[in-house]
């Protein structure tokens, strides 16, 4: 039995709530969070990062995405909760399921700490028929969770103009300007990276994203930034409040914000904004909704970011090189696992200049596990890799010029035909979407058709999305652009030049094997013609395919013609810095097929 279930279960009887909902997030709504928020981890086991719960006095469910399926059904087993499949990706269909099931009249509760504002109303529009309350104002998680983290306080620290490209006075003046062109007095700043980006300060604060827990409220005449004296170094403080931030305690930002004048107006993110400091904001202040103008700005690197991100990409392609090296000459000769196999990558990228770690848990996948396409190998899981089989490798590193993600697999062993025709029609996705030439107005899930075609003509698919944007030394996913299914996708956000964003198609076959390759594609200018300006992707991820996967004949000609000239590339800007016996290597495994 789940002793912390019935705990809060408990505690629901006491207070009259016929269900508690719980989000998978923190007071910053980000996908990223610290372990003093994992709430969902500490109640059920499932450790995937979408998810949402609720609880009943019969009835504990989880609901998430095709992603996390299989891996939801092993971490549930005797929690208590069960899996409920999502039929569309980030869609809050436990709404829908919460107003058949209640009873006329029925109290539901959640803790407005950490429920988006924008949820909220559709949970009030889907409640009313039957007049089902929701209250936001219970945390009954608090004084269960006995050994609950506290909140994080690593010290932050300045992300240098040299690696920014453009000084914090520059984005918050051009922040100002895009506000007064919208009308607006304020703007309510709460994830973190949007925050971390317009100051050019990073942190220690969420796992595998440097990021300091913040708010912000931006005016015309200052920054308030709401973190805390003890996480901003004294000179920083200093430099901060020469260029117009003023710095509060963390929890002042509700407080700040209940003071706003009569008539003023703020931008808000209804997604991204909590329920708590939606209701903070008076009724006297207009609020106008709308995608976070950092978060639209960040998302297009500017000159230095776009030439770090190439360097940063022969930084992490040369320990990729090196790691691939090892494994084919270690496998079979010493033992490794998919835990063991991870530690060595990230070895030989912490090998390389300005590494701060990885950008994510590294998915170290043999043969079955590879189905999974968030699988993270626990010492229970660990599998040892033996010179047969199929190894997908997906993983990232954070360097202080960049963000990288990238995916390979690799066969260990000889592959059959069929792993060759699954392999190859996934990688002509990625080829095709790489070849991509468009205009400017473009969306992305107006091209995400080029990375499935292959797949679909053989009626095969995957369920997650084809590409989602990427931070600058933050998260590995950021907004607003991604190459998704007009259901699961942003169907708004144009692609422009700047825009990084990662082409990663796939195929799985549960219980044996998952094949994907992912590079990471910036958006560059290709041409002016009478019909406007045209686009394509320059790929900017640098590592070798195995070649020993592809199907040669179900290639077309210009994708077998990408294919070596990417190769040639890899072997080009990497060769000249590794070890004669790597580079040979490498050679080999990037010739002309």
């Amino acid at each position: 039995m789940n002793r912390k279930l019935a705990a809060i279960r408990t505690r629901m009887k006491n207070n009259g709530i016929a269900a508690y909902i719980i989000p998978v997030t923190d007071p910053h709504l980000g996908e990223y969070v610290p372990d003093h928020w994992r709430i969902i981890r500490w109640l059920t086991g499932f450790t995937g990062s979408a998810a949402n719960v609720v609880i009943t006095d019969s009835f504990a469910g989880l609901w998430t995405d095709s992603r996390y399926f299989i891996q939801a059904e092993n971490q549930l087993k005797g929690s208590g909760f069960e899996l409920v499949k999502l039929k569309i990706p980030h869609t809050p269909e436990y709404i829908d399921w919460l107003a058949a099931n209640l009873a006329k009249g029925s109290l539901v509760a959640t803790d407005g700490r950490i429920m988006p504002a924008g949820t909220v109303r559709m949970i009030e529009k889907a409640f009313a028929r039957k007049r089902i309350k929701l209250d936001t104002g219970y945390d009954l998680i608090s004084g269960i969770w006995k050994d609950r983290e506290p909140m994080p306080q690593d010290e932050a620290f300045e992300h240098s103009l040299s690696y920014a490209g453009k000084s914090r006075k520059e984005k918050i003046t051009e922040v100002r300007e895009e506000m007064k062109a919208i009308g607006a007095d304020y703007h309510l700043l709460t994830s973190l990276d949007d925050i971390a980006w317009l100051l050019n300060i990073r942190g220690g604060d969420v796992k595998f994203s440097p990021l300091f827990t913040s708010f912000a409220i931006i005016s015309h005449i200052d920054v308030k930034l709401f973190a805390g004296l003890e996480k901003i170094p004294v000179n920083l403080r200093q430099k901060l409040k020469n260029d117009g931030v003023r710095l509060m305690a963390y929890d002042r930002v509700g407080p700040e914000l209940e003071k706003l004048e009569e008539g003023r107006s703020i931008i808000i993110t209804p997604g991204t904004t909590s329920a708590l400091l939606f209701k903070a904001i008076p009724a006297r202040v207009d609020i106008i909704e709308e995608i976070s103008i950092p978060t639209r700005m960040k998302a297009v690197k500017n000159r230095v970011e776009t030439e770090n991100i190439r360097q940063v990409m022969i930084k992490d392609g040369l320990a990729l090189t090196r790691f691939f090296y090892w494994l084919e000459n270690s496998i079979g000769k010493i033992k490794i696992s998919e835990i063991s196999a991870a530690d060595k990558l990230l070895e030989y990228r912490l090998q390389q200049a300005d590494c701060e770690g990885p950008s994510f848990a590294t998915i170290a996948a043999y043969n079955e596990h590879g189905a999974l396409p968030h699988y993270c190998a626990t010492p229970e899981t660990d599998a040892e890799l033996k010179p047969e089989g199929i190894f997908l490798l997906d993983s990232g590193g954070q360097y202080y010029g960049g963000t990288t993600d990238v995916t390979r697999t690799v066969c260990l062993g000889s592959p059959t035909e069929r792993q060759k025709t699954d392999f190859t029609l996934a990688l002509k996705g990625t080829i095709n979407l790489a070849m991509a030439k468009f205009p400017l107005g473009t969306k992305g899930y107006q091209i995400e058709i080029l990375a499935r075609k292959a797949l679909w003509e053989h009626g095969l698919n995957y369920g997650h999305g084809t590409g989602h944007g990427v931070g600058y030394f933050l998260n590995v996913h950021e907004g607003p652009q991604t190459i998704g299914t007009g259901a699961s996708g942003d169907i708004k956000t144009i692609l422009e030049p700047g825009m990084l964003t990662a082409d990663e198609p796939a195929i799985y076959r549960e219980g044996e094997y998952g094949f994907r390759t992912e590079n990471l594609l910036l958006c560059v200018e290709d041409r002016e013609t009478g019909y406007g300006t045209f686009l394509k992707f320059e790929t900017v991820t640098l590592c070798y395919i195995d070649t020993s996967l592809i199907a040669k004949e179900l290639m077309t000609e210009p994708e077998i013609i990408w294919l070596n000239e990417y190769h040639d590339r890899v072997y080009n800007l990497l060769s000249q810095l590794l070890p004669e016996k790597i580079k040979q290597w490498l050679k080999v495994k990037t010739r002309t097929i």
